[in-house]
Protein backbone atom coordinates (compact mmCIF):
# COMPACT_ATOMS: atom_id res chain seq x y z
CA UNK A 1 0.00 0.00 0.00
CA UNK A 2 1.59 3.55 -0.84
CA UNK A 3 0.07 5.19 2.41
CA UNK A 4 1.79 5.75 5.36
CA UNK A 5 -0.90 4.67 8.12
CA UNK A 6 0.69 4.67 12.15
CA UNK A 7 0.44 1.68 14.01
CA UNK A 8 -1.28 3.81 17.00
CA UNK A 9 -4.21 4.60 14.96
CA UNK A 10 -7.16 2.86 15.10
CA UNK A 11 -9.67 2.25 12.12
CA UNK A 12 -12.69 0.60 11.42
CA UNK A 13 -14.32 -1.55 9.52
CA UNK A 14 -15.04 -0.71 5.85
CA UNK A 15 -12.68 2.40 5.42
CA UNK A 16 -10.88 3.15 2.04
CA UNK A 17 -8.12 5.43 2.10
CA UNK A 18 -7.06 6.48 -1.18
CA UNK A 19 -3.19 6.48 -2.91
CA UNK A 20 -0.52 8.94 -0.76
CA UNK A 21 -3.06 9.43 2.31
CA UNK A 22 -1.13 9.88 6.25
CA UNK A 23 -2.92 8.77 9.23
CA UNK A 24 -0.70 9.55 12.57
CA UNK A 25 -0.47 8.47 15.57
CA UNK A 26 -3.61 8.46 17.64
CA UNK A 27 -5.94 9.01 14.92
CA UNK A 28 -9.45 7.25 14.80
CA UNK A 29 -11.18 6.95 11.67
CA UNK A 30 -15.09 5.42 12.53
CA UNK A 31 -16.30 2.82 9.74
CA UNK A 32 -17.47 3.26 6.54
CA UNK A 33 -15.22 6.24 5.47
CA UNK A 34 -14.09 7.35 2.32
CA UNK A 35 -10.48 9.23 2.76
CA UNK A 36 -9.15 10.68 -0.44
CA UNK A 37 -5.88 10.75 -2.32
CA UNK A 38 -3.17 13.04 -0.44
CA UNK A 39 -5.01 13.22 2.56
CA UNK A 40 -3.55 14.21 5.67
CA UNK A 41 -4.86 13.14 9.14
CA UNK A 42 -2.74 14.60 12.17
CA UNK A 43 -1.51 12.81 15.20
CA UNK A 44 -5.04 12.17 17.80
CA UNK A 45 -7.86 13.69 14.91
CA UNK A 46 -11.08 11.78 15.29
CA UNK A 47 -12.88 11.26 12.17
CA UNK A 48 -16.78 10.08 13.22
CA UNK A 49 -18.84 7.15 10.98
CA UNK A 50 -19.48 7.32 7.27
CA UNK A 51 -16.99 10.45 6.66
CA UNK A 52 -16.14 11.40 3.31
CA UNK A 53 -12.84 13.39 2.96
CA UNK A 54 -11.62 14.89 -0.59
CA UNK A 55 -8.33 15.09 -2.42
CA UNK A 56 -5.71 16.74 -1.03
CA UNK A 57 -7.11 17.53 2.64
CA UNK A 58 -5.55 18.47 5.26
CA UNK A 59 -7.20 17.65 9.28
CA UNK A 60 -5.67 18.32 12.46
CA UNK A 61 -3.09 20.90 10.88
CA UNK A 62 -1.14 22.53 14.06
CA UNK A 63 -0.37 26.46 13.71
CA UNK A 64 2.20 28.66 12.74
CA UNK A 65 3.05 32.29 14.32
CA UNK A 66 4.57 34.58 13.02
CA UNK A 67 6.98 36.80 15.20
CA UNK A 68 4.52 39.64 15.67
CA UNK A 69 1.55 37.36 16.19
CA UNK A 70 -0.75 38.79 18.29
CA UNK A 71 -1.44 34.91 18.99
CA UNK A 72 0.50 32.74 21.92
CA UNK A 73 1.23 28.79 21.43
CA UNK A 74 0.27 29.00 25.58
CA UNK A 75 -1.90 26.03 25.48
CA UNK A 76 -1.86 22.67 23.90
CA UNK A 77 -4.70 22.56 21.37
CA UNK A 78 -7.10 19.10 21.57
CA UNK A 79 -7.20 17.25 18.88
CA UNK A 80 -9.26 17.98 15.40
CA UNK A 81 -12.65 16.29 15.46
CA UNK A 82 -15.42 15.87 12.53
CA UNK A 83 -18.90 14.44 13.98
CA UNK A 84 -20.27 11.37 12.07
CA UNK A 85 -21.72 11.19 8.14
CA UNK A 86 -19.77 14.75 7.49
CA UNK A 87 -18.50 15.27 3.80
CA UNK A 88 -14.76 17.31 3.48
CA UNK A 89 -14.02 18.85 0.18
CA UNK A 90 -10.86 18.80 -1.85
CA UNK A 91 -7.97 20.97 -0.39
CA UNK A 92 -9.45 21.49 2.99
CA UNK A 93 -7.55 22.45 6.01
CA UNK A 94 -8.85 22.39 8.82
CA UNK A 95 -6.66 22.93 12.35
CA UNK A 96 -6.45 21.25 15.56
CA UNK A 97 -8.32 22.12 18.42
CA UNK A 98 -11.33 22.30 15.74
CA UNK A 99 -14.88 20.50 16.95
CA UNK A 100 -17.82 20.27 13.32
CA UNK A 101 -20.54 18.43 14.08
CA UNK A 102 -22.39 15.55 12.69
CA UNK A 103 -24.07 15.91 8.88
CA UNK A 104 -21.47 19.28 8.43
CA UNK A 105 -20.52 19.97 4.64
CA UNK A 106 -16.89 21.53 4.32
CA UNK A 107 -16.80 22.46 0.68
CA UNK A 108 -13.57 22.38 -1.49
CA UNK A 109 -10.78 24.79 -0.64
CA UNK A 110 -11.91 26.03 3.06
CA UNK A 111 -10.29 26.99 6.00
CA UNK A 112 -11.52 26.47 9.52
CA UNK A 113 -8.52 27.55 11.97
CA UNK A 114 -7.93 26.24 15.75
CA UNK A 115 -10.11 26.89 18.45
CA UNK A 116 -13.06 26.66 16.39
CA UNK A 117 -16.21 24.87 17.11
CA UNK A 118 -19.55 24.02 14.74
CA UNK A 119 -22.49 22.46 15.06
CA UNK A 120 -24.55 19.88 12.91
CA UNK A 121 -25.63 20.28 9.39
CA UNK A 122 -23.96 23.21 8.75
CA UNK A 123 -22.71 23.69 5.25
CA UNK A 124 -19.27 25.85 5.29
CA UNK A 125 -18.78 27.26 1.09
CA UNK A 126 -15.95 27.21 -0.93
CA UNK A 127 -12.95 28.70 -0.12
CA UNK A 128 -14.61 30.23 3.00
CA UNK A 129 -12.32 31.15 5.96
CA UNK A 130 -13.41 31.07 9.60
CA UNK A 131 -10.45 32.33 12.09
CA UNK A 132 -9.54 31.38 15.23
CA UNK A 133 -11.73 31.31 18.59
CA UNK A 134 -14.91 31.17 16.01
CA UNK A 135 -18.24 29.72 17.54
CA UNK A 136 -20.63 28.57 14.26
CA UNK A 137 -23.61 27.29 15.31
CA UNK A 138 -25.94 24.64 13.59
CA UNK A 139 -28.32 24.47 10.54
CA UNK A 140 -26.09 27.85 9.12
CA UNK A 141 -25.18 28.25 5.43
CA UNK A 142 -22.11 30.20 4.81
CA UNK A 143 -21.30 31.23 1.25
CA UNK A 144 -18.18 31.04 -1.46
CA UNK A 145 -15.40 33.32 -0.06
CA UNK A 146 -16.98 34.89 3.29
CA UNK A 147 -14.63 35.75 5.75
CA UNK A 148 -15.45 35.05 9.14
CA UNK A 149 -12.89 37.09 12.04
CA UNK A 150 -11.72 36.10 15.00
CA UNK A 151 -13.75 35.84 17.97
CA UNK A 152 -16.62 36.04 16.11
CA UNK A 153 -20.08 33.82 17.30
CA UNK A 154 -22.82 32.91 14.58
CA UNK A 155 -26.30 30.86 16.34
CA UNK A 156 -28.08 28.28 14.63
CA UNK A 157 -29.91 29.26 10.98
CA UNK A 158 -27.54 31.93 10.25
CA UNK A 159 -26.95 32.93 6.56
CA UNK A 160 -24.10 34.38 5.01
CA UNK A 161 -23.78 35.61 1.30
CA UNK A 162 -20.95 35.14 -0.78
CA UNK A 163 -17.84 37.80 -0.52
CA UNK A 164 -19.26 38.67 3.14
CA UNK A 165 -16.25 40.50 5.44
CA UNK A 166 -16.01 40.43 8.93
CA UNK A 167 -13.69 42.52 10.88
CA UNK A 168 -12.06 42.74 14.46
CA UNK A 169 -9.51 45.37 15.05
CA UNK A 170 -10.44 48.91 15.15
CA UNK A 171 -7.08 49.82 14.83
CA UNK A 172 -6.16 48.37 11.74
CA UNK A 173 -3.06 46.88 13.28
CA UNK A 174 -1.67 50.50 14.39
CA UNK A 175 -1.39 51.30 17.91
CA UNK A 176 -0.25 49.20 20.88
CA UNK A 177 -3.81 50.29 22.31
CA UNK A 178 -5.61 47.79 20.12
CA UNK A 179 -4.08 44.40 22.18
CA UNK A 180 -7.06 43.09 24.41
CA UNK A 181 -9.57 45.04 22.42
CA UNK A 182 -10.19 42.77 19.57
CA UNK A 183 -13.46 41.94 19.33
CA UNK A 184 -15.28 39.82 16.18
CA UNK A 185 -19.16 40.07 15.24
CA UNK A 186 -21.88 38.79 16.46
CA UNK A 187 -24.57 36.89 14.44
CA UNK A 188 -27.65 36.14 16.08
CA UNK A 189 -29.94 33.06 15.68
CA UNK A 190 -32.00 33.12 11.96
CA UNK A 191 -29.87 36.61 10.96
CA UNK A 192 -28.85 36.92 7.32
CA UNK A 193 -26.54 38.69 5.39
CA UNK A 194 -26.53 39.89 1.62
CA UNK A 195 -23.24 39.29 -0.63
CA UNK A 196 -20.48 41.97 -1.03
CA UNK A 197 -21.50 42.76 2.74
CA UNK A 198 -18.94 44.40 5.11
CA UNK A 199 -19.36 44.24 9.20
CA UNK A 200 -16.83 46.02 11.34
CA UNK A 201 -15.69 44.93 14.48
CA UNK A 202 -17.68 44.06 17.13
CA UNK A 203 -21.10 44.56 15.74
CA UNK A 204 -24.30 42.85 16.52
CA UNK A 205 -26.87 41.62 14.21
CA UNK A 206 -29.53 40.62 15.83
CA UNK A 207 -32.07 38.05 15.66
CA UNK A 208 -33.49 37.60 11.83
CA UNK A 209 -32.01 40.77 11.20
CA UNK A 210 -31.04 41.36 7.61
CA UNK A 211 -28.00 42.90 6.11
CA UNK A 212 -28.77 43.93 2.65
CA UNK A 213 -26.38 42.89 -0.25
CA UNK A 214 -22.94 45.39 -0.23
CA UNK A 215 -23.94 46.91 2.94
CA UNK A 216 -21.58 48.29 5.78
CA UNK A 217 -22.45 47.73 8.72
CA UNK A 218 -21.41 50.37 11.44
CA UNK A 219 -23.85 49.62 14.09
CA UNK A 220 -25.56 46.94 15.82
CA UNK A 221 -28.33 45.67 13.87
CA UNK A 222 -31.97 45.19 15.08
CA UNK A 223 -34.25 42.05 15.46
CA UNK A 224 -36.17 41.66 12.40
CA UNK A 225 -35.08 44.52 10.67
CA UNK A 226 -33.23 45.03 6.84
CA UNK A 227 -31.14 47.98 6.31
CA UNK A 228 -29.09 48.70 4.21
CA UNK A 229 -26.10 51.04 2.73
CA UNK A 230 -22.77 52.60 2.82
CA UNK A 231 -23.06 53.36 6.71
CA UNK A 232 -25.91 50.74 6.51
CA UNK A 233 -29.12 52.24 8.24
CA UNK A 234 -32.58 50.42 9.02
CA UNK A 235 -34.78 50.16 5.62
CA UNK A 236 -38.24 48.17 6.90
CA UNK A 237 -39.01 45.32 8.79
CA UNK A 238 -38.81 41.81 7.69
CA UNK A 239 -41.14 40.63 5.90
CA UNK A 240 -43.40 38.32 8.36
CA UNK A 241 -43.53 35.39 5.69
CA UNK A 242 -39.38 35.31 5.54
CA UNK A 243 -39.17 35.15 9.71
CA UNK A 244 -37.75 32.42 10.99
CA UNK A 245 -40.58 31.43 12.93
CA UNK A 246 -42.48 31.25 10.04
CA UNK A 247 -40.69 28.54 8.13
Amino acid sequence: MDCFISDNSTIADNVSLGHFSVVEDGVQIGKNCIIGHNVIIRKGSIIGKNVRIDDNTVIGKEPMRAANSIFKDDEKLSPAELGDNCLIGAGVIIYSGCKIGEKTLVADLATIRENVSIGSKTIIGRGVAVENFCEIGSNCKLETNAYITAYSKLEDYVFIAPGVVTSNDNFAARSKERFGKFKGVTVKKGARIGAQATILPGKIINEDGFVAAGSTVTKDVEAETIVCGNPSKPMRNVPENQLLRNQ
